[in-house]
């Protein structure tokens, strides 16, 4: 997750934003903001202290790429099966590292 040392850098600034400004995820989500679903840094905090950190993105990799329903209320979140398995993982990461 985040490295011991570095510079604290904005989640507006990283890899993992433009990650979602690509994949449209912005459409339905925001950094701090509820927009249709729930804000990532709302996501990240509700799973960083999920247990294991890799099976946890895992999850939320999987939540992107096959959607999802109930678990932030009654609009489910639609499947991003376009979404590459390697760009779901380090956006799950981006996520989860919000919530530390």
């Amino acid at each position: 997750m985040a490295m011991a040392g570095t510079a604290p850098v904005s989640a507006a600034d990283t890899h993992g934003a433009k990650l979602a400004r690509s994949n449209a995820c912005l459409a339905c989500h925001q950094i701090d903001a509820r927009r249709v679903g729930p804000p990532f840094r709302e996501i990240g905090k509700r799973y960083a202290g999920a247990g294991d950190p890799a099976a946890t993105i895992e999850y939320l990799a999987g939540t992107i790429q096959n959607g999802g329903r109930g678990r932030w209320g009654a609009i489910p979140m639609p499947a991003q099966p376009r979404v590459s398995d390697a760009d779901a993982r380090a956006l799950a990461e981006w996520i989860l590292n919000m919530g530390e």
